[in-house]
């Protein structure tokens, strides 16, 4: 045999157990999310809006569709490919939607114009759910009942979207973000439960912005709930996970098996009441009647998933 072939048969042995030594040091990699996409064209306050969808296994229309919304002009199209979403999402038959809004070019890139929704990019969604309506045979996902999830700028999207069409949203939350164009929320808005983070290590501004639209709205009876994670900064951190708990939680009190399209109000005098200073929480109907430095939360089990990012202690089922 020729020392050339000999050299390149060797490499190639080389490479392959090299090649399989990588490979055993990888993660696992799950498989390919089934999923749809949807491009709106631009419109007068975004520039790209872009869409994905995830529908879990089981036959059947599904319940409602938990839209996920990234930060400042980012891409959360693969968020639908996150495990964690999809459990929630099939143990609660839903659909997830990954969303990438862009804005167009202006000189305050801090300040997003497409989180302000009413003037064109709140459409761009409910479009898109339309589309997929149609694409994946899915009729329900174009009047589905939606659960908003978002981070920083999502977070901004999220608060808009529920004051601009509050009758489409089972709860939503806020979640570190610094630019809202509304404070005193509508009363129908108000009456959409949510849940408001703050980190205690991110900017002065940011939190003071949130703390404020908590405690405006809270004064007019907003159901929502001021949560603050102190060693967190600018990240998710533990949020997610109390959302979860939320969305979860919510579902079952406001959807009508009977009329999928219509949501159940939830009573003002129902629930649990947190005391921010405190970091307790009581039922509502044995705590003093006040909104002032108070938490609204649906049920006990979202209480203690409060209390435990207040308090940075374990989540307890």
């Amino acid at each position: 045999m020729q020392p050339q072939r000999i050299r390149l048969m060797l490499s190639a042995v080389a490479f392959a157990g090299l090649a399989t030594s990588r490979s055993e040091q990888l993660p696992a990699q799950a498989a390919p999310a089934p999923a749809l996409e949807q491009v709106i064209p631009p419109g007068a306050n975004f520039d790209k809006a872009e869409f994905r969808l995830w529908l879990p296994s089981a036959p059947g229309p599904v319940r409602g569709v938990v839209v996920l919304m990234p930060g400042s002009n980012g891409d959360g199209r693969s968020q639908v490919a996150d495990t964690a979403w999809q459990q929630f999402a099939t143990r609660n038959q839903l659909a997830l939607v990954g969303c990438r809004l862009t804005d167009k070019v202006h000189d305050q890139g801090f300040i997003e114009d497409y989180v302000n929704v009413a003037h064109g990019s709140g459409q761009a969604l409910l479009d898109a759910l339309t589309g997929f309506a149609a694409s994946a045979r899915h009729p329900e996902l174009a009047t589905a009942p939606l659960l908003l999830w978002g981070m920083s700028a999502g977070g901004e999207f999220n608060y808009e979207f529920v004051n601009w069409k509050p009758e489409r949203v089972v709860a939503f939350v806020v979640n570190k973000g610094g630019i809202y164009y509304t404070a005193l929320a509508s009363r129908a808005a108000r009456d959409v439960p949510g849940i408001l983070f703050i980190g205690g290590k991110d900017l002065d501004s940011r939190v003071s912005t949130i703390s404020g639209l908590a405690a405006v709205n809270r004064r007019g009876g907003a159901l929502w709930a001021l949560a603050e994670e102190p060693a967190a900064a600018h990240i998710v951190g533990r949020s997610r996970e109390v959302a979860m708990i939320l969305y979860e939680d919510v579902l079952a009190l406001r959807l009508d098996s009977q009329r999928p399209t219509v949501l159940k109000p939830i009573a003002d005098r129902s629930g649990f009441i947190g005391d921010l200073k405190q970091k307790t929480f009581q039922p509502i109907a044995e705590a003093r009647p006040s909104t002032e430095g108070t938490a609204w939360l649906p049920t006990e089990r979202v209480a203690r998933a409060w209390q435990a990012m207040l308090t940075e202690t374990p989540f307890r089922p």
